[in-house]
């Protein structure tokens, strides 16, 4: 009994500051969200160029999911997650000396490895928890993504203070304590080791399956499009409604907060509905929020009898913060849903399965804050980037119609025909 007590201390204990720092981990990842804005000014970059500036973290902290997992399941989450934050600590902290813009695409490589520690800390926590609480203890973990929301809080106030060399060096400093916090009070089991003889191209065999290529389409959408929305939503609203930095990353929390801490009530939705109806919900109320985060501010000129008259149509700050917070909310619970779908459809082969829908994910997160920037440099309207999103998910909604929805029984299996004679 004293045993069992002490062996669920230490699993809370390891929950507890693995979550922490996975936030601190999400929150170096999503730096330049904030950061990016004066360092574009600066260095007077495109919108292309400041798309691939934001994007180039989220490529390393995609790329080294995979094997990060492997490494996770041989050596022990613990040793994995330590060397991966002592990594990055210097590579933060030179990131307020850089001065051209291939220094800080060359740092942010390193400084992106944080974004790999969603692999290391999700198969750690769940191990020192029972079958049947491992899913809370992974929900509880990944609602580390608020790091998102916690950079939007703390970077603008550091940058208006004392300019924005100072947040890599502060951001650094609390890498390294948490890193601190992490050995004191986190432990190992060399029972929770699994030796592993799988390579990262035994499991890109996996995109050979069908489902695993629409699981990573949904993954990309509801990951992916929340990572480069993260990035992308302070200076949208600088830009678009004139608002000053630090209102701007406020506003932008209310999208990546609920996004990242709701994760865990995701889970809840899908164990009690199914992966399924979850994440259809989940795209139908993505489309329709896209739909009006797509429409550009626009004025036109209609001929009356008593005269031309102007009309302006367009969504206002508030409306659009609204509509933001819906989708955070919608991506939170699909982000949990899609590894309902993995667990329900691959019991045998989590780790290589999630692994691959991780990294799909991750690499949408690389690849949409880019062609954010192409699209806002090719048409000049801003709103083009939920214009992407919005056909995104059209995909998505075509493919799981006619691969799930299509197929369902809507009577039932035992229905009977229907027949004027009854």
């Amino acid at each position: 009994m004293a045993s069992e007590i002490k062996n669920d201390k230490k699993a809370w204990s390891v929950l507890i500051v693995s979550t922490l720092a996975f936030t601190v981990c999400f929150m170096v990842w999503m730096m330049f969200g904030v950061i990016g804005i004066p360092i574009k000014k600066a260095l007077d970059l495109n919108s292309t160029q400041f798309g691939l500036l934001m994007a180039t973290p989220v490529l390393t902290g995609s790329l080294v999911r995979v094997p990060l997992g492997i490494w996770t399941d041989r050596y022990g989450g613990r040793i994995v997650m330590a060397i991966l934050m002592a990594i990055t600590v210097p590579a933060i902290w030179m990131m307020s000396y850089a001065t051209a813009y291939w220094h800080f695409l060359t740092i942010g490589l390193f400084v992106g490895l944080a974004g790999g520690s969603f692999s290391v800390g999700t198969p750690y926590v769940a191990r020192w928890f029972p079958k049947n609480r491992q899913g809370t203890a992974m929900g509880i973990y990944g609602a580390g993504n608020s790091g998102a929301a916690v950079n939007k809080f703390v970077a603008p106030v550091l940058l208006v203070a004392f300019g924005w060399t100072m947040v890599p060096q502060v951001y650094a400093a609390i890498m390294l304590g948490t890193l601190v916090l992490f050995w004191l009070f986190t432990y190992t089991n060399p029972d929770h080791l699994v030796p592993s003889n799988v390579s990262f191209m035994d499991q890109l065999k996996a995109l050979k399956d069908p489902k695993v290529l629409k699981y990573c389409q949904y993954y990309s959408i509801v990951f992916g499009g929340y990572v480069a929305l993260s990035l992308w939503m302070v200076q949208y609203y600088v830009g678009e409604f004139g608002l000053d930095i630090r209102v701007a990353a406020l506003l932008a929390a209310c999208f990546s907060l609920p996004g990242g801490v709701l994760r865990a009530m995701g889970g809840v939705m899908s164990d009690k509905f199914g992966a399924h109806k979850v994440t259809w919900w989940v795209l139908w109320v993505s489309w329709i929020c896209l739909f009006l985060l797509s429409y550009p501010q626009t004025d036109f000129t209609v001929a009356t009898v008593d005269g031309p008259k102007t009309f302006h149509i367009g969504l206002n700050v508030y409306l659009f913060t609204g509509l933001m917070f819906i989708l955070g909310i919608a991506w939170a619970f699909g982000k949990a849903s899609v590894f309902k779908y993995i667990s329900d459809d691959y019991p045998k082969n989590i780790g290589a399965i999630s692994g691959i829908v991780g990294l799909a994910g991750g690499l949408g997160g690389f690849v949409l804050p880019i062609l954010f920037g192409v699209l806002m440099d090719l048409t000049g309207i801003r709103s083009s980037a939920f214009m992407l999103m919005y056909g995104v998910v059209w995909v998505s909604l075509i493919w799981m119609y006619w691969t799930e929805v299509r197929k369902t029984e809507i009577m039932g299996p035992d229905a009977k025909p229907f027949s004027l004679q009854n």
